[in-house]
């Protein structure tokens, strides 16, 4: 018997490779001579670094940056087993977390650590790069990078324009020619799981930035400095992402990514499939288990489980799901391929318990499930 554990991180509790190990480790006691194959999983949002690095026994580098508020900070990106793929999650340079609340100002906070870490994976001679972008604490619409990247982005007197959002209103040239040369030798993919228009009121501005400390007055100016920063790309580079849908995506980022990186923005889940070879992992197995924290409503917008599900479905191979919790409208997942779905809480308590029995407790949930499909093999 082949059983494919794909599993994403049980946030707070286990991360994708503790969740597949405590899953093999149930089922074991059930399937002693099964072939168990580990695929850590992700989204594309926290923990993708993490679980790339277990997939393909990578490494994490860590380096001093520029932070969000222009100050140093530590941040880290993965390199696959072979250094070819570099992840870099954009939080771990510019993140909201980066910045305590009292601090928050998305007319001031950049990018450029995030160009930094882009930067070292080029230098490192990575073939492939994959960004995460959520949680960021800008919008500047990427342009901090851009900058780091050799990027010059020039006001009407060929000064560099400030950082933050702020500095967009005074873009008047733009100058690639000193870009990373490697760039043109690299993909770029990005794991974007919103749609949102770099302007407008569903755009990047008006519905990311109150959460980066934006006042109504400020979104006003972010979104008319992003409106002006389209303009000027359109007219000098000839790219319109405007109105692309993620190009708003982290204050803008989605948008520089495209304009400036050649970048595809992709969903978060089928990315990390695609990336992770999880077809050819699953076409023969007999079963696959996947699970994260909870399960809902939500989870068929791309979130792992229904991620993986998907393609156990194109092979006609059965899909059991284990969450932490399970909520209102986990149900829909029944239409994507997943059989059934178990919650790995075994008892009464506290989510703080819950939380630190999660191995505990996901064992003793794989090694049930077990026994169910040993009994439907033997009936």
């Amino acid at each position: 018997m082949k059983i494919v554990i794909a599993p994403d991180s049980f946030k707070e509790s286990l991360t994708a490779l503790e969740a597949a190990q405590a899953i093999e480790e149930g089922m074991k006691k059930v399937f002693i001579d099964a072939d168990f194959i580990k695929v850590p999983m992700a989204d594309g949002g926290e923990g993708t670094v993490q679980s790339v690095i277990d997939s393909t026994g990578g490494s994490l580098k860590t380096l001093t940056v520029t932070g969000p508020l222009n100050t140093p900070v530590e941040a880290s990106y993965g390199l696959s087993g072979d250094k070819k793929l570099a992840v870099i999650e954009m939080a771990s340079s510019s993140g909201l977390d980066k910045v305590p609340f009292e601090k928050r100002n998305p007319l001031v906070t950049t990018t450029y650590g995030f160009g930094e870490l882009i930067t070292d994976a080029l230098d490192e001679g990575a073939e492939e790069i994959l960004l995460g972008i959520g949680g960021s604490a800008t919008n500047d619409g990427g342009a901090g990078m851009i900058k780091n990247l050799g990027g010059r982005l020039l006001d009407v007197e060929g000064n560099t324009i400030p950082e933050g959002g702020q500095g967009l209103k005074h873009l008047a040239q733009i100058d690639v020619s000193g870009m990373h040369p490697r760039l043109k030798d690299v993909t770029i993919r990005v794991a974007c799981d919103v749609d949102n228009p770099l302007t407008g009121k569903e755009g990047a501005s008006y519905i990311y930035g109150p959460q980066k400390g934006g006042t109504p007055e400020q979104l006003k100016e972010l979104d008319k400095n992003l409106t002006h920063f389209a303009v000027v790309i359109k007219e000098q580079l000839g790219i319109d992402i405007e109105h692309v849908p993620g190009s708003g995506a982290a204050g803008g980022l989605g948008a520089g990514i495209m304009a400036f990186l050649d970048g595809n923005l992709e969903n978060g889940g089928e990315l990390l499939v695609d990336i992770l070879e999880l077809d050819e992992k699953v076409k023969d197995a007999d079963f696959v288990i996947t699970g994260e924290g909870g399960i809902n409503h939500q989870t068929i917008y791309g979130k792992t489980p229904v991620a993986v599900s998907r393609v156990a479905l194109r092979h006609k191979v059965p899909v059991i799901a284990m969450a932490g919790s399970i909520s209102e409208g986990y149900e829909s997942v029944y239409e994507e391929g997943i059989q059934a779905v178990f919650s790995v809480v075994n008892q009464p308590g506290s989510l703080e318990v819950a939380l630190e029995n999660g191995y505990m407790n996901l064992k003793k949930t794989a090694e049930n499930v077990a026994r169910v499909i040993q009994l439907g093999k033997i009936g």
